[in-house]
C-alpha cells in the first residue's frame, strides 16, 4: 500500500512539473532593456564623484570642519552602491570613524551612519553596539529604532524586532512600511510583505524621491518573483532602470528571469557580461559560473569561479561573502572542511536560521548527516521559509532515512524552482 502511495505521489509531482513547464511563456523583450546595456556614461556615478570631490576640497581648505567627514562618507557609500567597489565602503567607514572620534562617539546621527556602514559589511554585532549607544543618546530616537529593527532582524532577534516595530508603528510612514514588509517576508507572509511595500512605493512616489522609488521598485520586483508574479517582477525592474539606467541589480534581476523562467541562458549571460563591466561585486561572477555550468561550459564556469575567488580574497570584504563561500566550498572535496569553519564563524556572528542552515549543510557535505539533522531540526525547520534552506533540509532528511518528510518538502520545492534556478530541477526530482 505504501509503495502504491509513493507511486501516486511521484505521478502527481510529474503532473505538477509538467503544468509548470506548460505555463512558461515569453515575458521579456530585448527592446525593453537593450538601451540600458553598454551605456557609455553613468550620470549617478558622475554626480556622486562630483560630490566626493567637492567635500574633499572643502575639508582640505578647512580641516577643522569635522561634519565634512560625514559628507565624504555619504559620497563614498553612494559610489560603492553604484560600482560595487569595496574600497569605497571601507573609505566611508574610515571617514565616519573620524567624524565619530571628533564628537567622542556622542552624536547619534554619526553613530547611525557608522552602524549603517557596518550593516553593509555584515558586521552586525558592532552595528548593534553603536545603535544601542545612539538609543541611549536619544537624538532622533525613531530613526535609531528603525535601524535597530534592521540589525535585530539580521541577527535573528525576532522578539526585539517585534518590540521596536511596535514602538514605531505607523502605516503612513515609509520607513515603518518597508520594515514591516521585510519582517512579514521573514515570517513567510509574502502577501503582506508585498502589500506593505506597494504602500511604501505610493509614499515614495508622492515624495518624488527618485532614490527611494528606485529602491522600492527593485525590492518589489524581488517579492513579485518570489510570489510567481514574473511579469510584475520584470516590469518593476524596468521601472527601476527608467530611473537609473545603470542599476546593476535590476539588470541582474532581468537576467535571472530570462535564465530561470524563460530558460534562455545565453541571453542572461549577455546581460550579465555588461553588468560585470559596470559593477565589481563578486557575486555576479558566481551567477555567470552557475549559468555556464547549466550550459555545460565547464571552462567558462571555472573561469568565472576563479574571478570570484580572486575578488573575495580582498580582506576588505570580511564576512560579506561568507554564505557564498560556504556553498561553493562545500561542493569541493578539497575545501569542504573550510566550508564548515566558515559556517561555524557565521553562526557565531549571526545566529539566524539561515546561518544554521549553512552549518547543517556544511556538516552534511562533510559526511556528518546525523549532526546536520540535529542542527536542522533545532534551528532551521519551521524557522525559515527560504527555498534554499528547504532544499538542504530535504537532502539531510533523506540522508537520515526520513524519506516521507523529505517528500513533503519536495512537493513545496517544486513550486520554488524559479527562485532556486533551473539547475535545481533535476536535484529536486531526485530527492
Amino acid at each position: 500500500m505504501k509503495y502504491i502511495q509513493l507511486i501516486f505521489l511521484f505521478v502527481t509531482l510529474l503532473i505538477i512539473t509538467s503544468c509548470n513547464t506548460e505555463q512558461v511563456k515569453q515575458i521579456t523583450n530585448t527592446e525593453d532593456y537593450e538601451a540600458y546595456l553598454n551605456i557609455d556614461s553613468n550620470e549617478a556615478l558622475l554626480k556622486a564623484q562630483e560630490e566626493l570631490n567637492f567635500w574633499n576640497n572643502k575639508l582640505q581648505k578647512t580641516p577643522n570642519q569635522y561634519p565634512y567627514y560625514s559628507k565624504i562618507a555619504s559620497a563614498n557609500a553612494q559610489i560603492f552602491k553604484l560600482t560595487g567597489n569595496i574600497n569605497e565602503l571601507k573609505e566611508a567607514e574610515k571617514n565616519l570613524l573620524e567624524a565619530n572620534k571628533k564628537t567622542n562617539f556622542n552624536n547619534a546621527g554619526y553613530l547611525r551612519a557608522l552602524a549603517r556602514n557596518y550593516i553593509s559589511q555584515h558586521r552586525f554585532k558592532e552595528a548593534l553596539q553603536l545603535l544601542t549607544k545612539a538609543e541611549y543618546n536619544g537624538e532622533k530616537l525613531e530613526q535609531t529604532h528603525f535601524m535597530l529593527i534592521d540589525v535585530h532582524l539580521e541577527l535573528g532577534n525576532s522578539k526585539k524586532v517585534e518590540k521596536y516595530l511596535s514602538k514605531v508603528k505607523n502605516f503612513k510612514n515609509f520607513d515603518y512600511l518597508i520594515r514591516i514588509s521585510k519582517y512579514n517576508d521573514h515570517i513567510g507572509n509574502l502577501d503582506n510583505a508585498i502589500k506593505y511595500l506597494e504602500q511604501s512605493l505610493a509614499i515614495a512616489k508622492s515624495s518624488k524621491n527618485q532614490s527611494l522609488i528606485q529602491w522600492n521598485y527593485t525590492n518589489l520586483a524581488d517579492y513579485y518573483g518570489h510570489a510567481g508574479r514574473i511579469k510584475d517582477s520584470y516590469n518593476a525592474y524596468l521601472k527601476a532602470l527608467e530611473i537609473n539606467p545603470n542599476n546593476s541589480y535590476a539588470k541582474k534581476g532581468i537576467a535571472w528571469i530570462i535564465y530561470s523562467y524563460e530558460r534562455n541562458p545565453e541571453e542572461a549571460l549577455r546581460i550579465l557580461e555588461t553588468v560585470s563591466k559596470e559593477n565589481a561585486a563578486p557575486d555576479y561572477h558566481l551567477l555567470r559560473a552557475e549559468i555556464a555550468n547549466y550550459l555545460g561550459d565547464k571552462s567558462a564556469q571555472e573561469t568565472q569561479t576563479k574571478i570570484y575567488l580572486a575578488k573575495v580574497k580582498n580582506e576588505n570584504y570580511g564576512a560579506m561573502y561568507a554564505k557564498y563561500n560556504v556553498l561553493l566550498f562545500a561542493d569541493d572535496n578539497a575545501k569542504k572542511v573550510k566550508a564548515l569553519e566558515i559556517a561555524k564563524a557565521e553562526v557565531k556572528a549571526r545566529p539566524t536560521a539561515q546561518s544554521y542552515d549553512l552549518l547543517a549543510w556544511a556538516y552534511y557535505k562533510n559526511g556528518s548527516a546525523n549532526k546536520a539533522l540535529e542542527i536542522a531540526n533545532k534551528y532551521v525547520v519551521g524557522k525559515t521559509f527560504e527555498p534554499e534552506a528547504l532544499l538542504h533540509t530535504a537532502h539531510i532528511l533523506k540522508a537520515n532515512g526520513k524519506q516521507e518528510k523529505a517528500l513533503e518538502i519536495k512537493e513545496e520545492l517544486l513550486g520554488a524552482i524559479y527562485e532556486l534556478g533551473p539547475h535545481s530541477e533535476q536535484e529536486i526530482t531526485n530527492i
